[in-house]
């Protein structure tokens, strides 16, 4: 049984893709023992805790420095003992500590082919603003392992979502969820769980 934690931001759409996948049999011999916020307020603790998972909140805000933060948060994961931690729309940098204490047992879902639209300062619809401004005709999702960088981790698995003519950002967001992320995301889990990588 593959044990996962789910780490996410925001209202959690790629978690309760998980959920679902879970649910349907998408995803098999997989559970969900967490999920960890670093946003209180994040609709993701909701899905979590609607679901009978255990949902935490640890945020960089209740601790005086970023290195209290690191610490606390490694050693919640691994008071976890998770076999894979999944940032699922994670805005906070992972701490190096922990790259390094789960390497190749990390994996990040990004709204975008990487290498194009990645690193700092690109998340959420900022992502899909810079394609439409670019003109670029084809976009997607990438699924990666998380290293000391931003979105710079080997790749595992990408799929492409043509971009329409009169896209606006949320259009395409919405579309690259609904075509890539919530596919791509658990059949990469799924394949984890089934050839542990």
């Amino acid at each position: 049984m593959l044990k996962i934690v789910v780490m996410v931001s925001g209202g959690g759409t790629n978690l309760q893709a998980i959920i679902d996948g879970i649910r349907s049999g998408l995803i098999t011999d997989t559970e969900i023992t967490a999920v960890i916020s670093n946003n209180a307020d994040a609709y993701a603790l909701v899905r979590a805790r609607e679901n009978g998972i255990p949902a935490y909140c640890i945020s960089p805000k209740d601790y005086a420095g970023r290195e209290q933060f690191n610490e606390e948060l490694l050693k919640q994961v691994d008071a976890l003992k998770a076999d894979l931690i999944v940032l699922a729309g994670y805005l906070v940098r992972i701490p190096e500590a922990m790259v390094h204490a789960y390497s190749h047992r990390i994996i990040n879902i990004h709204p975008s082919l990487i290498p194009s639209f990645c690193g700092v300062g690109y998340y959420g619809l900022k992502v899909h603003e810079a394609v439409l401004e670019k003109g670029v005709k084809v976009t997607g999702a990438t699924v990666h392992y998380v290293d000391e960088g931003m979105d710079t981790g080997e790749i595992i698995a990408q799929k492409a979502v043509e971009v329409q003519p009169g896209d606006t950002p949320e259009i395409l967001q919405r579309r690259v969820m609904e075509q890539a992320e919530w596919k791509l995301l658990p059949q990469v889990i799924n394949q984890i769980a089934h050839n542990g990588q």
